[in-house]
């Protein structure tokens, strides 16, 4: 019984004893690490392909040796273009690429008055196949909440400066026209929509591409065609890494 008791009281000891080793205890509240928000690829090269459909027209052509010495154009091309490209972007929604595209665009036409002088009256059509080689600048802009921490989709914008190295060769009526080949000066205005998947981002969207001139010295009636605009819808894939 007095074993007992002994226990007891020597527990209800221990018991009052907590709370003032409690007190003593040094204050320690560990830090809560948060970690960094995800705000998707920053300053990444990527690899771009393009492909694209379009439509061309022109202000008007000129020749040298007839009278009237302009014409204007009256049907519109079509065509296609397929190109690549590397580029650099930001992660502040700037990016910046360099690209070559190939292009092939048929049948824009200008119609030659019988009143004429010096060129065959009737209908011609050109055939043209041009490289062009831009730099280009854009910027990305969100669609929707999550664009930049989780990918989504979002907007572009954008504007290239370059050259085009244009081979051409125009049908119609009377002796045939001689191939030729010059060099432009070229410009291209960019928008667009698109959805980043991370890795792999997709867009479509319109480009419209300025050829400042298309010139043949070798034809019999020599040539310039001015202020060219080919009018696309353009899918783009990039790949960062």
């Amino acid at each position: 019984m007095h074993k007992f008791k002994a226990a007891v009281l020597g527990a209800g000891a221990v018991v009052l004893t907590i709370p003032a080793m409690a007190a003593d205890l040094p204050d320690y509240n560990p830090p809560i690490e948060i970690p960094d928000v995800d705000d998707g690829y920053g300053g990444a090269f990527y690899l771009r392909g393009s492909a694209g459909l379009g439509l061309s027209w022109a202000r008007e052509l000129e020749h040298t040796t007839t009278t009237p010495t302009t014409f204007d154009i009256d049907e519109a091309g079509w065509g296609y273009s397929v190109g690549a490209g590397i580029g650099f972007e930001t992660g502040t929604g700037f990016r910046a690429d360099v690209t070559v595209d190939y292009l092939g665009n048929e049948d824009m036409a200008v119609t030659i008055p019988g009143s004429a002088t010096g060129v065959a009256p009737g209908v011609h059509t050109l055939s043209l196949r041009s490289t062009v080689a831009l730099a280009n600048i854009y910027y990305d802009f969100g669609l929707s909440g999550d664009y930049g921490v989780a990918g989504g989709m979002f907007g572009y914008v954008g504007a290239g400066a370059g050259l085009a190295f244009n081979n051409f060769i125009s049908n119609g009526p009377g002796p045939a026209d001689t191939r030729d080949q010059n060099t432009s000066l070229a410009a291209a205005g960019m928008v667009g929509v698109g959805y980043d998947f991370g890795s792999v981002v997709a867009d479509l969207g319109y480009r419209g591409l300025y050829i400042n001139k298309i010139e043949n010295d070798q034809a019999a009636a020599p040539y310039t065609i001015h202020d060219t605009l080919i009018h696309e819808v353009r899918g783009t894939v990039r790949y960062r890494f």
